[in-house]
């Protein structure tokens, strides 16, 4: 970014210093404000107001971050997820030039829906892809209908952009949340395995049991909690999950 360039604002949630579950290694990871799905799910509610949040310039993000950069060693780096980061796609984009010039690592992490063909997304969409090493792609529900009675949405958008990350080759991690009564179905597994083993770019698969610890957020933003009644899976079933998604044939990115 130049001194003659306008700096975009981007929207930011929260942020949070030393990430060990949002890539490889220690990261920096910001969560950006804004989301249109609204899956049962989720334990972020907070995040899905398309306003609010404190705003930054990429540069401001960029400068708290890269004051923990001693801690991130050879694998960390920095993590964009939401809310919907790419909601923010100009500022995603600033932030991660600013990120690569200085060789630091960038991941997104995204469910995918907002992405499209259409423009001025795409063209933006194409150039953040350049400065971006790894994608945590969620996965949410394999079936059309599934995927819209679970988040609001359809799985179209989501699964598009998968194509579009593997006939590109783009490093992605698949994640998907196994809950019961909702995606926790033998069937639904399967075909989520067959759809994941067409993809050319997949280095990690992981199973992220559903848990009960954003309940709170709700009762405290008066919105009604969807899935009450509904527990985490229990261990029988998530080791089922992986050993269906065959998660230990994907090699790790950035492991030994």
């Amino acid at each position: 970014m130049t001194s003659q360039e306008p700096s975009v604002i981007g929207y930011v949630h929260s942020t949070e210093s030393f990430g060990s579950v949002d890539g490889p290694g220690i990261r920096f990871v910001t969560f950006m404000q804004g989301c249109r799905l609204r899956c049962e799910f989720c334990h972020n509610p907070d995040t899905w107001k398309l306003t609010g949040g404190t705003p930054y310039t990429p540069q401001e993000l960029f400068d708290q971050a890269v004051a923990y950069r001693s801690f991130w060693g050879q694998k960390g780096g920095v993590t964009v997820s939401g809310g919907e980061p790419l909601l923010q796609v100009d500022f995603l984009l600033a932030y991660f030039k600013l990120c690569k010039a200085a060789g630091i690592h960038t991941t997104i992490d995204t469910c995918g829906a907002p992405f499209t063909y259409d423009e001025p997304f795409f063209s933006k969409f194409e150039e953040l892809m350049q400065y971006t090493d790894l994608l945590l792609f969620d996965i949410k529900h394999i079936d059309p209908k599934g995927h819209l009675a679970l988040t609001g949405a359809s799985n179209s958008s989501v699964l598009a952009m998968a194509n579009y990350l593997s006939d590109h080759r783009i490093p992605v991690w698949i994640r998907h949340v196994l809950v019961p009564t909702r995606t926790d179905y033998d069937e639904y597994l399967h075909r989520l395995s067959d759809y994941i083993k067409t993809l050319k770019n997949v280095h990690k698969v992981e199973i992220l049991p559903y848990h009960e610890l954003g309940v709170y957020k709700y009762q405290a933003l008066g919105i009604p909690y969807r899935l009450a009644g509904v527990h985490p899976p229990t261990e029988e079933r998530v080791k089922n999950a992986q050993t269906i998604l065959e998660v230990d044939r994907y090699q790790a990115y950035l492991e030994d």
